[in-house]
C-alpha cells in the first residue's frame, strides 16, 4: 500500500520520502513501483509518459524517521495494530513541522483516536485509498472529531493533484467502506467454513450475478489476510457486536502464515 501511494505522488510530480524499518522492505518497495509503472505505460494507463526510472527519481527511501522533518504533508501507511501506531504518531508530532497535516491510511481504527495520540488533533485525517491505489480514482476521507476545515482543504488539494476523486465521511470505526466490506468477506469465509461453496463458486456468485470485478475471497487474498483479521478485531472491540467476530477459518489460515497474493497463498494460490 505504501509503494502505491509513493508511487501515485512520485507520478503527479510530488518529491517524496518513503519510510519504512527494513531496507530489505524500501528495495522491495521499489521494484513495486518500478514494475507498477512499467505495467502502467504498457496498458496506456500512466498519468504521464514518464518511465519508471524518471518516476523513481522522485522518491527518496530511507529508515531515518527523522527525515520527515522535511515533510509539508504525511501519510501513515503502518500495520493495523494501535500498540504500533499509537506510539508512531507521538513521534510523528515530534519530528514533523508544526504546518504538516499527518494522515492516517487505516482500514478501521478511529480517526479521533489517532489524533489524541498528538499534540495537533485538529491536523489528523484519515484517508483510505484503495488498492492498487495508482488505478483506484475514489479515496475515503475522514473527518475526525477534531479535524479542522484547514486540514480538509489542504487533504482535496493534494488528492486532486493526485487525481482522486474523494468522498468526505465522518468519524466511526471502518468507516462506510470497511464497515460494509468487512463484514460481506467475513460472510464469504463463513460460507466457505461451513462448506456452503467453494472459494471459486463464492465468488463467482459476486461476479455474475452483480458484476463486481473481484469477488469477496479475492478482494480479502488482495488486501492481506492478516489486515483483514486485525480490521474486524477493531470492529469487534468497538462496537462489541458479535456479527464482526472473525470467522474462525480467517484466524487459522493468519495463524498459517497464508495472508493472500503477499504470501503466495490464501484463499488461492499465486505465482
Amino acid at each position: 500500500m505504501g509503494a502505491g501511494v509513493a508511487q501515485n505522488l512520485a507520478q503527479t510530480g510530488h518529491q517524496v520520502i518513503l519510510v519504512d524499518i527494513d531496507e530489505g522492505q524500501l528495495g522491495r518497495a521499489r521494484d513495486t513501483i518500478h514494475q507498477g509503472v512499467r505495467m502502467q505505460l504498457l496498458f496506456k494507463k500512466a498519468p504521464s509518459n514518464e518511465g519508471p526510472e524518471q518516476v523513481l527519481s522522485r522518491v527518496e527511501t530511507t529508515t531515518d524517521l527523522e527525515r520527515l522533518t522535511a515533510a509539508s504533508f504525511v501519510i501513515e501507511n503502518v500495520t493495523e495494530k494501535w500498540e504500533i501506531k499509537r506510539p508512531l504518531y507521538g513521534d510523528l508530532d515530534r519530528i514533523c513541522a508544526p504546518s504538516c497535516v499527518i494522515a492516517a491510511n487505516t482500514s478501521a481504527i478511529p480517526i479521533t483516536r489517532i489524533g489524541a495520540a498528538t499534540k495537533r488533533p485538529a491536523q489528523i485525517v484519515g484517508i483510505h485509498f484503495m488498492n492498487p491505489v495508482p488505478m483506484k480514482r475514489v479515496v475515503e476521507v475522514i473527518r475526525g472529531y477534531h479535524t479542522s476545515e484547514e486540514t480538509l482543504e489542504t487533504t482535496r488539494a493534494l488528492l486532486t493533484r493526485m487525481g482522486k476523486e474523494q468522498v468526505l465521511v465522518n468519524d466511526a470505526p471502518g468507516f462506510v467502506s470497511n464497515r460494509v466490506l468487512m463484514l460481506t468477506i467475513n460472510e464469504a469465509i463463513y460460507l466457505l467454513h461451513e462448506q456452503v461453496a467453494s472459494a471459486e463458486d463464492v465468488d463467482r456468485v459476486f461476479k455474475g450475478c452483480f458484476g463486481h470485478p473481484m469477488g469477496p475471497l479475492e478482494t480479502a487474498d488482495l488486501i492481506g489476510l492478516d489486515t483483514i483479521l486485525l480490521s474486524l478485531e477493531v470492529l469487534h472491540d468497538s462496537f462489541s457486536d458479535s456479527k464482526y467476530r472473525p470467522c474462525p477459518l480467517l484466524r487459522k489460515l493468519v495463524d498459517a502464515g497464508l495472508h493472500g497474493r503477499k504470501t503466495g497463498r490464501g484463499f488461492y494460490p499465486y505465482g
